[in-house]
């Protein structure tokens, strides 16, 4: 493990500065712009597939999404920084408890937005503007989004952990695979089966004023 270590820390110290700034950071801004992608492309199959309404329950749920993704990156970034002082220090032990530690902080706090948001679930998304006719649609989508929230701030946290340990590349692949898999399930789901935002309880009432 120690020779591991030196090998990391050798890219740093004998590579390039301008070499290592473009290894680094066009995997992370490519990742950065594919995470932008999905809200984006998430609107325009949910605007051909549903129509306004389906958009506007979106954009009451996403705010929360963000705030979900900032503790993720607020945990992730502090654990890469950490994780870089300590390989450079060639400190194994506080590497390994500073990733469990970061581990355990998002989870944490994945579970605790979840809980918070379904448990003001009417409250909250009336507060980011969901009217009485959105409400119905954003309930719908707010619990979907509600139950990944978790699982995507530990993805994030853990993308961020990877990309430091010496991957960007593979932190680059498997947000660009995440997005792929999104397209196209967007695509199968809305376009071809017309599952709107999960039309197996959306309240048929508001879907005939489409």
């Amino acid at each position: 493990m120690e020779e591991s270590i030196k090998e990391k820390t050798s890219i740093f110290t004998t590579q390039p500065v301008g070499k290592l700034i473009l290894k680094f950071a066009i995997p992370c801004v490519i990742s950065l712009v594919v995470n932008a992608l999905y809200n984006i492309v998430d609107q325009i199959f949910i605007g051909w597939g549903v129509g306004y309404l389906g958009n506007g329950a979106t954009n009451v749920v996403f705010p929360i999404t963000i705030i979900a993704l900032a503790l993720a990156v607020l945990v992730g970034d502090g654990a890469a920084a950490f994780f870089s002082l300590k390989l450079g220090e060639g400190d194994n032990e506080s590497v390994k408890k500073g990733v469990g530690n970061a581990i355990v902080m998002v989870t944490a706090a994945g579970v605790a937005v979840l809980v918070v948001f379904l448990a003001f679930f009417d409250p909250i998304l009336k507060l980011f503007g969901a009217t009485d006719v959105l409400l119905p649609y954003a309930q719908d989508y707010g619990w979907i989004i509600a139950i990944g929230l978790p699982f995507t701030m530990i993805s994030m946290a853990i993308n961020a952990m990877i990309r430091v340990d010496g991957s960007p590349r593979y932190a680059m692949f498997s947000m660009v695979l995440g997005a792929v898999i999104n397209i196209a399930f967007d695509a199968l789901f809305i376009l071809v089966f017309t599952w709107q935002i999960l039309i197996i309880v959306c309240k048929p009432r508001l879907c005939a004023q489409q």
